[in-house]
């Protein structure tokens, strides 16, 4: 079992920055795969970033790529997301979530891996 708290949203103007954070606890918290998917309203969720356990590999989405950098401290069982360039079509819920395999994490759904409760990011024009 793994739970995930995100923390850091907020409302920013576009252009400027914001980071995300998002603590994970569970005896094989540090084993997982972290990543974040968000849904901006009337849209369809959507997948963001992904690391892997060790941090060794990060992918992105085609819509954040360049803009949006994905880390993660495993002492501190945290993984995090640094939004820069922000616009206001980012505007949505960020969704922090866990599962074995970072290459799955792109295609998980509300019924697999874990996922915290969200965290709300508005941007304003």
């Amino acid at each position: 079992q793994v739970h995930l708290i995100e923390s850091g949203g907020g409302l920013v103007q576009s252009g400027e920055s914001l980071r995300l954070s998002c603590a994970a606890s569970g005896d094989t918290a540090g084993s997982h795969a972290l990543g974040w998917f968000r849904q901006a309203p009337g849209k369809e969720r959507e997948w963001v970033a992904a690391i892997s356990w060790d941090g060794s590999s990060a992918f992105y989405g085609e819509s954040v790529q360049g803009r949006f950098s994905i880390d993660r401290d495993n002492v501190k069982s945290s993984v995090y997301l640094q939004m820069n360039s922000l616009k206001p079509e980012d505007t949505a819920v960020y969704w922090c979530v866990a599962r074995r395999g970072v290459l799955q994490i792109r295609t998980m759904t509300p019924d697999v891996g874990y996922w915290g409760q969200g965290t709300q990011v508005t941007v304003s024009p």
